[in-house]
């Protein structure tokens, strides 16, 4: 290509100058060494003084149009330059300056890394191009410009990618002489006519969030699901990042890289939410906003590729490295693949891919790759800083990987990355803008006559200004000069380069700023926990799904990359979702119980289970005595009763148990699950056991019946009292009637004859009243009486 550059065009172009300049200044140094030994030490100081004064003044550079210019366009630069100085420069010019073209792309990645101006290898100011006087600029004033030049006068001898300096020369008060203050660069790729073989280049666009669902529901039939905030809101509403991520993708060619766990977070949304809001539960606002960008995002991917992640984008290193060795942890890795497919068919109406992983980064190794395939995805999606190629050219993406059952799609780090950092501010955008496609070029003009697929797996989660220089970039290659665009599933089956590294990279080369921000030891150990309780919890559910849905995907989520860097919310996030679920499985127990004393041969012991779920549960009752001698449960010391209970409801469980010594026996209740699983804590009280012997029993009758005779003897007893005195009574009635007959016949003698009166004879005394012998009475006797017995 170098050649083909020297016989292309007549006359000398701006940047043969420069290099001619160069050549004669590298010949010509050592004689001037030689011969002026004071000059040669006064050059040194004066480069190294333009080194210094070159940063004096910032120039930004906010737009260049087009972007990949062809014959006939006029390129226009604008930007500002920023005094930093402490002193006012003056007689200023900002100036184009057009370096060589550029043989490799390590040579663009050098120059972009370059800063301050350097005599030796910058190029001189294009004579001929127009300049942009600034008379003067104060100390730290600043002062906007627009450079625009005719393609034909930028001296671009053939195609390929060519350094673009921007650069203000000008004096300061304690130097008088031109200077360069000031310098920017870009890169400017330029192939004015279409390559014979294009480069298939593949731009995956990523739709990943972090999580916001929690496992909580609501208590209706729909079971409305409770978001931990409504910060996913913002990122669907106009102008949000996500909304802007559908806005932009719509109109590229890329491949749509989806978290179903997003799909299905905003179909809840749009379908009724609610927020929490401290300890209440309150009604999501943005019902529309989620309907609207759903349906935006399904015409947008309608005839297009779709890759749907693992359910909830699960961190793959970091199961491989902390959670593998922790039982049931790859299962996770398992459910999440398994429900990635139906969640975006159900949400998007497309059958999506579901067979790549894509480690965070792109960064492998063989215990990544072993958990990747462990799922079901056969195809790896890494990184050319993980998987280097030691070749001179950019080998295609797909090759196969370790033993050969795996196709590692290994995505170009330098694109990549080309639009990671703050895109905010217009000059860093338009450089990263620039600097992609000039990378992209030099990978055609690598092996013009060999074409080769080319992945860019960007950042997952863009921000907006990061999403906008993407799709600007992308727009840059719609000329489809030297490339063209592909997708995922294509170049995953390109035809490997036979040359490119196959080795899966060792452990050891793992990142370490990578390995520090990995999900630790104990996150797992807590999904393990949360997984365990939940199982014990569904299997006494009569609607297992009501619970086992909206945990199983919370326990997805606690898995997720996202939390990568935010340790603190991730564990926040797992001690919510199983102080929830214990809260839930609380909510069917024993109700406590005090002590019994139980009085006779046999009785029943009541135990309460209470079951505060919204739906029926089944459960085995255990009741278990501590000395199966002194009370027995059943004839043992055993005895289970099934247990079923409607939600909302409590129920009462009697158990027989039978007493043979007396004293007190401890007694212990515990709920099993049908499979003979504990379930809750076990309730403990006593039961204190009087017996009743035969000999007790024979002494308790013979003195019942002493009583009773008793009673008899004292009731006849007192009839037969109460008969004399009616006797005595009556007796004393009668004698009192005879005295007073006898006195009236007295009374009247003595009128007759008083004299005989006071000589007469005695009178007859009364004889004993007779006694009453009448019928008992058959009243009780009276209180307070006393009975004689």
């Amino acid at each position: 290509m170098a050649e083909a550059a020297d016989i292309q065009g007549t006359g000398p172009s701006p940047a043969r100058r420069w290099l001619r300049r160069t050549i004669t200044v590298a010949f010509g140094a050592p004689l001037l060494a030689g011969l002026l030994q004071a000059p040669a030490v006064t050059s040194s100081a004066s480069a190294a003084e333009d080194g210094t004064g070159s940063r004096t003044v910032d120039v930004s550079l906010n737009t260049l149009a087009p972007s990949a210019p062809v014959e006939g366009d006029t390129v226009t630069v604008t930007g500002t330059v920023t005094n930093h100085g402490k002193q006012t420069v003056t007689d200023a010019t900002v100036g184009l300056r057009v370096g060589p073209r550029m043989t490799s792309r390590s040579e663009i990645e050098q120059v972009s890394g370059r800063t301050g101006y350097r005599s030796d290898s910058d190029p001189p100011v294009l004579e001929d191009a127009p300049t942009v006087k600034i008379p003067r600029l104060g100390a730290g004033l600043s002062a906007e410009f627009s450079v625009s030049v005719p393609v034909s006068e930028l001296g671009l001898d053939a195609a390929g990618v060519y350094q673009l300096g921007v650069s203000l020369t000008g004096h300061t008060p304690d130097r008088r002489d031109d200077r360069v203050l000031g310098i920017e660069r870009t890169f400017v790729p330029y192939q004015p006519e279409a390559t014979e073989k294009k480069t298939q280049l593949t731009y995956l666009w990523p739709l990943i969030s972090s999580a916001h669902v929690s496992a909580e529901t609501a208590t209706d039939d729909q079971q409305t699901p409770v978001f931990e905030d409504d910060d996913l809101a913002t990122e669907l509403k106009p102008g949000g990042r996500l909304d802007q991520l559908v806005s932009l993708g719509k109109d590229l060619p890329v491949t749509w890289v989806v978290d179903p766990d997003l799909l299905a977070s905003v179909d809840a949304m749009a379908n009724g939410y609610r927020v929490k809001e401290g300890a209440l539960h309150v009604p999501g606002k943005n019902q529309a906003v989620a309907q609207r960008w759903l349906d935006s995002l399904e015409k947008a991917v309608q005839g297009r590729k779709v890759v749907a992640l693992p359910f909830a984008d699960p961190d793959i290193a970091s199961l491989a490295h902390r959670g593998r060795d922790v039982p049931g942890s790859l299962g996770h890795l398992q459910s999440a693949t398994a429900l990635a497919g139906t969640t975006v068919e159900t949400v998007l109406h497309v059958q999506p891919s579901t067979d790549f992983a894509w480690p965070a980064d792109g960064a492998v190794d063989p215990s990544i790759l072993a958990v990747a395939t462990s799922a079901g995805a056969d195809k790896v999606i890494a990184r050319s800083d993980s998987v280097r190629d030691d070749l001179s050219y950019t080998p295609t993406a797909a090759r196969p990987f370790g033993d050969g059952s795996t196709t590692a799609v290994v995505s170009d780090a330098l694109l990549s990355t080309a639009f990671e950092g703050d895109m905010v501010r217009a000059e860093t955008s338009t450089l990263a803008v620039q600097e992609f496609l000039s990378q992209s070029l030099a990978i055609t003009l690598e092996q013009p006559e060999d074409q080769r697929s080319v992945v860019v797996a960007p950042q997952r989660v863009p921000s907006v200004a990061q999403a906008q220089s993407m799709a600007t970039a992308l727009h840059g290659l719609s000329g489809k000069r030297w490339s063209q665009p592909s997708d995922l599933l294509a170049a995953a089956t390109a035809k490997p380069d036979p040359d490119a590294s196959t080795a899966v990279p060792a452990g050891s080369r793992y990142p370490k700023k990578l390995r520090d921000t990995e999900l630790p030891v104990q996150a797992f150990r807590d999904m393990k926990t949360t997984r365990d309780e939940l199982d014990d919890f569904k299997v006494i559910l009569t609607i297992q799904d009501r619970v086992v849905t909206p945990f199983g995907n919370a326990i997805s989520r606690e898995m997720s990359t996202s939390w990568r860097g935010q340790a603190r919310d991730a564990a926040l996030y797992r001690i919510n979702v199983l102080d929830y679920l214990q809260t839930l499985t609380e909510g069917v127990q024993l109700v406590d119980k005090s002590d019994l004393t139980l009085s006779g041969r046999s009785a029943t012991i009541p135990v309460t289970v209470q079951n505060k779920l919204l739906q029926d549960v089944h459960l085995v009752l255990r009741l278990t005595s501590g000395n199966k001698n002194r009370l027995k449960l059943n004839g043992d010391g055993v005895a289970e009763l099934p247990v079923k209970i409607n939600g909302g409801h409590s129920q009462s469980v009697k158990f027989t148990a039978s007493a043979n010594v007396n004293g007190q026996v401890p007694m212990t209740a515990q709920l099993y699950t049908e499979d003979g699983t504990p379930y809750g804590e076990p309730m403990t009280f006593n039961v204190k056991v009087s017996e009743i012997t035969a000999t007790v029993m024979l002494v308790i009758a013979g003195g019942v019946l002493l009583l009773v005779l008793a009673g008899v003897r004292m009731y006849s007893q007192r009839k037969r009292v109460a008969a004399r005195n009616a006797e005595a009574e009556a007796a004393e009635a009668d004698g009192e009637a005879e005295e007073t007959d006898a006195e009236t016949a007295e009374a009247e003698a003595h009128a007759e004859a008083p004299s005989e009166a006071a000589e007469g004879p005695e009178p007859v005394q009364p004889s004993d009243p007779t006694p009453d012998t009448g019928s008992e009475s058959g009243d009780p006797s009276g209180p307070g009486e006393k009975v004689d017995r």
